[in-house]
C-alpha cells in the first residue's frame, strides 16, 4: 500500500497578533531558523543566465527599485558623501537614479550592473559602494542602502482585508518575487543548498534588519517565541493551540494539554502554527 510522502517544499510558520494596532503578523520559520548566509564572493553564481561568480556582483547586476522618492532621496544624498576610495565609479557623470520605462525610480547602470558596484580589482574591494562605505564608517549598511537591497533575501508583504485588518508577512525572498526575470535565473541564493552555510539562525544574523522591518517589540516577541520553540522541541513537547494555553485551570489535565504554559506566559507569545 502506497504511503503519502509530506509535500518537499513544506514550510512551517507562526503568527501572533500585534498588541498595539491591527495588524496579524506572519513569519517563514523555516527560513528565519535557518542557516542562510550571504555568500557574495564567496561561491555567489549571480543572478545572471549564466553561473558568472567570476564577475563577483551578486544582485547588483540589474541595479535596484527604491520603495518610494523618500528611498529614493536618501540614497542620492549619501551617494554625494562617497570618495572616490570608496565608490569606484565615482567620476561617472550621469544620475544615480532615474526612472526606468515602467515610471519606476531605480539606480542606474554602469557597463551591465548597478552604478555602485565596485568590481574585482578596486582598491576597495568588489560589491556595493554603499555597503562598504557603511562599514568604513562604523555604521549599519542598512543605513546607507535602498531598501530592498538591505532586506534582501527578506520581504514583507502587506495586505490589507476589507475590514482595514493588516496582515503583515515576512517571507524569503524567491525567484519569484523578482518577477518574469526572476526565472531566467541560473541562480539563486534561497533555493540553493550552497548559501545555507552559516554559523548562527538567520533571525539572528539579521537582527538588524528584521527589527527595521517589523519594530523592536514585534522582533522581541518573535525571538522569544522561536527561542522557546527550539526548547520545546528538545523536550519534544508540540505546540498546543493558542485556545488551550490560555485556558485557567489548576488542574493537572490543564497542564498536560497546555504542554508548558507558564512558559508561554512568561514570554508573552501567543503564536499559531501554519505548516
Amino acid at each position: 500500500m502506497a504511503v503519502a510522502r509530506p509535500p518537499v517544499d513544506t514550510r512551517e510558520w507562526v503568527s501572533f497578533e500585534d498588541v498595539g494596532e491591527e495588524r496579524t503578523w506572519v513569519f517563514d520559520v523555516t527560513f528565519l531558523t535557518s542557516n542562510w548566509k550571504c555568500i557574495f564572493g564567496e561561491g555567489c553564481q549571480g543572478v545572471l543566465t549564466g553561473p558568472a561568480p567570476e564577475l563577483v556582483q551578486g544582485c547588483c547586476s540589474y541595479g535596484a527599485h527604491m520603495i518610494d522618492k523618500k528611498d529614493a532621496r536618501r540614497v542620492e544624498k549619501i551617494a554625494t558623501t562617497l570618495t572616490p576610495k570608496e565608490w569606484q565609479n565615482h567620476a561617472i557623470k550621469k544620475p544615480v537614479i532615474h526612472t526606468n520605462k515602467h515610471g519606476e525610480l531605480v539606480t542606474n547602470l554602469h557597463k551591465g550592473a548597478c552604478i555602485f558596484l565596485n568590481r574585482p580589482g578596486f582598491a576597495a574591494g568588489p560589491g556595493c559602494a554603499l555597503h562598504l562605505a557603511a562599514l568604513g564608517r562604523d555604521l549599519n549598511p542598512l543605513e546607507y542602502k535602498p531598501e530592498v537591497c538591505w532586506q534582501l533575501p527578506l520581504r514583507r508583504e502587506d495586505q490589507v482585508e476589507d475590514d482595514g485588518h493588516v496582515i503583515s508577512t515576512i517571507r524569503q525572498w524567491d525567484r519569484r518575487h523578482w518577477g518574469k526575470g526572476g526565472l531566467e535565473f541560473h541562480w539563486w541564493c534561497t533555493q540553493d543548498p550552497e548559501a545555507f552555510v552559516g554559523s548562527r539562525p538567520v533571525y539572528e544574523e539579521m537582527e538588524a534588519e528584521l527589527t527595521a522591518m517589523v519594530g523592536a517589540a514585534v522582533f522581541q516577541r518573535l525571538t522569544a517565541y522561536l527561542r522557546q520553540r527550539d526548547q520545546l522541541r528538545e523536550r519534544r513537547v508540540s505546540l498546543p493551540h493558542p485556545a488551550v494555553r490560555n485556558r485557567r485551570s489548576d488542574g493537572d489535565d490543564a497542564q498536560s494539554l497546555s504542554g508548558s504554559s507558564s512558559a508561554y506566559d512568561g514570554a508573552g507569545v501567543e503564536p499559531r502554527i501554519r505548516s
